[in-house]
């Protein structure tokens, strides 16, 4: 099961183990999260298909927030929560 992981810091959070590493991503679903700031798509498009060539990933799940400013709404994190991870783009 994936577990998503909200990265606000409004409060001090509880310690925490980082989630588990995946061994390979072959045969993975990988979610690519662009959080909509400029360059984000072209980094995510080359990303993409290095991910398939090279590392024998089996499907790969686009989500694009709306905005940077603000967190991640419900539906975009509902589709990424049966990936086996997630990469995000997070700046220019």
């Amino acid at each position: 099961m994936t577990t998503l992981v909200n990265p606000l810091a409004e409060a001090a959070p509880d310690a925490r183990e980082p989630a588990p590493r995946l061994e390979t991503l072959a045969d993975k679903t990988i979610g690519l999260l662009d959080i909509s700031k400029p360059g984000g798509s072209v980094f995510l498009d080359r990303l993409e298909q290095i991910l398939f060539r090279e590392h024998g990933v089996a499907k790969v799940v686009r989500m694009s927030k709306p905005t940077y400013t603000k967190p991640a709404p419900t539906e975009v994190l509902e589709g990424l929560r049966f990936v086996d991870g997630v990469i995000e783009a997070l700046a220019d």
